[in-house]
């Protein structure tokens, strides 16, 4: 095998004036405006991991509109323990998404 294609974290240099691929995208997404959209999608996508299975497997829709994150929740039990914590929830997912992405959540 040949060493010279081996990739050395110690001698990676980055030059001066070049940006990383999360920084060029970050860029792009504020330039565009798009930041918020790709928050929301975010959190549609990764709403398992951040809520945990018990709440995700209950979950029916999801979606994010104005900054109101709609759920639809199959059990009532779980639907009215979310209720009651719902200023909590909020809370940890802007925390978990590291932005304010919702204002609101409405539980239908």
């Amino acid at each position: 095998m040949n060493d010279s294609y081996r990739y050395n974290r110690d001698n990676a240099i980055r030059n001066p004036g070049t940006t990383t691929v999360k920084e060029a995208i970050n860029r792009l997404l504020k330039h565009y405006q798009l930041q918020s959209r790709f928050n929301e999608t975010y959190l549609e996508a990764f709403w398992a991991k951040m809520m945990g299975s018990t709440i995700a497997s209950r979950t029916t829709r999801l979606y994010v509109k104005e900054r109101i994150l709609y759920i639809e929740i199959t059990s009532a039990p779980l639907r009215n323990e979310l209720v009651n914590a719902k200023h909590k929830m909020v809370a940890r997912i802007n925390e978990d998404m590291g932005t304010s992405v919702i204002d609101d959540v409405v539980f239908i």
